[in-house]
């Protein structure tokens, strides 16, 4: 199959190529799939997107005149996807289920331990000839309360690496996992919020989850509590999220994911100015440490899912049903990076 991938990097590139070993036509586009940018696909079969690329509903009705058959994501979530408007036009969509979920999880721990020791501080202090200690006052992780929001296979696996560090663990998901009997307490999420010391967010994107950590569910979090997002950004109000971080109330915020990183993420920006006033307000808050979408970027995860994505075209073109096909009326992954 003719497959045009967009939002291409460099590591895109490399494990999709040895996945594919030349049996399907890739061509690579540096560039996010929009409005603007969908006439690109132009001659191609079928689509390769990323997490940041915007599959709406006019883009559906461009590439149905394309021909496009087939939209495999390199990702698990699908929230930028119109998936009726694909069922309108006959545009099958693929998705890859699951991926080393460790790799995000470790990521949230990376941030957190972070955050709460103050490393990225110490670093660009010690950079800078200062070796003073003040202010960078951690708390031990051990006898903590750590609540998990959306315990699929990423949260899960955060229970288990928060056990290790000897806490208490609390899980809020309308889906218990029997594998997680004896590691987390599920609660609901008002109590997850006033009981935890930490809360990180592994949940979906959808309707009942945008806009989930608000002013209320801020208020409900212990003072000086931490959060970490590795989801979606748009979990988070960030509005909120900054008033309750400059008035002291959040002790710290990590995010991997930002709610209007698609003018941001994924492309060196360090000769432009940053316009989105939000984030420049968290980026001047000494209390919130911010990487750019980066929770997948292992070599585990990428072979998985390169191989996956593969897998579904291949299966696209031999049966015309991909392996893991996303359904109109199917649920939001709980894994969603």
């Amino acid at each position: 199959m003719k497959v045009a991938v967009f939002s291409s990097k460099p590591h895109d590139r490399q494990f999709l190529d040895a996945a594919n070993r030349g049996r399907h036509e890739l061509r690579y586009l540096d560039c996010r799939l929009t409005i603007a940018t969908a006439a690109l696909a132009k001659g191609s079969s079928a689509l390769c997107l990323f997490a940041n690329d915007q599959a709406s509903a006019t883009t559906m009705m461009a590439f149905a005149h394309m021909g496009v058959e087939l939209i495999a994501l390199r990702s698990a979530g699908f929230d930028n996807v119109d998936l009726k408007a694909a069922r309108g036009h006959g545009i099958t969509i693929a998705r890859v289920p699951a991926y080393s979920p460790n790799a995000v999880a470790e990521h949230a721990f990376a941030l957190l331990l972070s955050l709460n020791r103050k490393v990225h501080i110490a670093y660009q202090r010690i950079r800078q000839g200062n070796f003073s200690l003040d202010g960078l006052i951690g708390f031990d992780l051990a006898r903590k309360t750590f609540g998990i929001v959306g315990v699929g296979n990423i949260g899960s696996v955060a229970a288990g690496i928060a056990r290790g560090f000897g806490c208490t663990v609390l899980g809020s998901d309308p889906v218990r996992r029997e594998d997680c009997r004896g590691i987390l307490a599920y609660v609901e999420l008002d109590e997850l919020l006033e009981r935890s010391d930490i809360v990180t967010l592994h949940c979906p994107l959808d309707d009942s989850t945008r806009h989930l950590i608000g002013r209320r569910e801020l208020a409900r979090m212990k003072p000086g509590a931490l959060l970490i997002n590795t989801s979606r950004g748009a979990v988070i109000d960030t509005r909120a999220v900054v008033e309750a971080l400059e008035a002291w109330r959040l002790g710290g915020l990590a995010i991997d994911v930002y709610e209007g990183e698609g003018n941001l993420f994924f492309e060196d920006r360090s000769g432009e100015p940053i316009a989105d006033e939000q984030f420049l307000r968290l980026l001047h808050l000494s209390n919130v440490l911010i990487t750019g979408h980066q929770g997948f970027l292992t070599v585990e995860a990428l072979q998985e899912i390169a191989a996956t994505t593969i897998e579904n075209i291949d299966a696209f073109e031999r049966t015309g049903r991909p392996v893991h096909e996303v359904r109109v009326q199917e649920p939001a992954a709980a894994d969603v990076q």
